[in-house]
């Protein structure tokens, strides 16, 4: 099977040379992706909108793979404060709470400071 990409067609992705999400056999790599709300084209100021917006987007690339949440097999958190972790879970766990995919979280500096969270997904396309 080839490998595949898969584009929400920010300008982002072509200026720093990534896609949104690979499609490599059964698995679906989704690259790191923020809380920017690409409707209206601006970062909410809370981890949670911005999470929200993250896994809207990381669904969409999910789906267009083939895959949904229920396929994700590992998740990466990038969050700049650890103070805002249990927002966080807030969202993470109504997604992830039954599927209960392998976890990391890493607290870190992001690229702009308006970033709180960033999140990172690996999928098995279920056949």
């Amino acid at each position: 099977m080839t490998r595949r990409l898969i584009s929400t067609g920010s300008p982002f992705e072509k200026t720093a040379g990534y896609s949104r999400a690979v499609v490599d056999g059964d698995y679906v790599f989704v690259s790191g992706t923020t809380g920017y709300d690409y409707v209206a084209m601006s970062m909410p100021e809370g981890v949670v909108a911005q999470a929200r917006n993250a896994f809207a987007t990381i669904e969409k690339a999910l789906k267009e793979a083939g895959a949904g949440f229920a396929d994700v097999v590992q998740t990466r958190y990038y969050l700049t404060d650890p103070a805002d972790a249990n927002d966080l879970f807030t969202v993470t766990g109504a997604i992830f709470g039954e599927i209960r995919p392998a976890n990391t979280l890493i607290v870190c500096q992001l690229l702009k400071p308006e970033m709180k969270v960033e999140i990172e997904v690996t999928a098995r396309i279920a056949r």
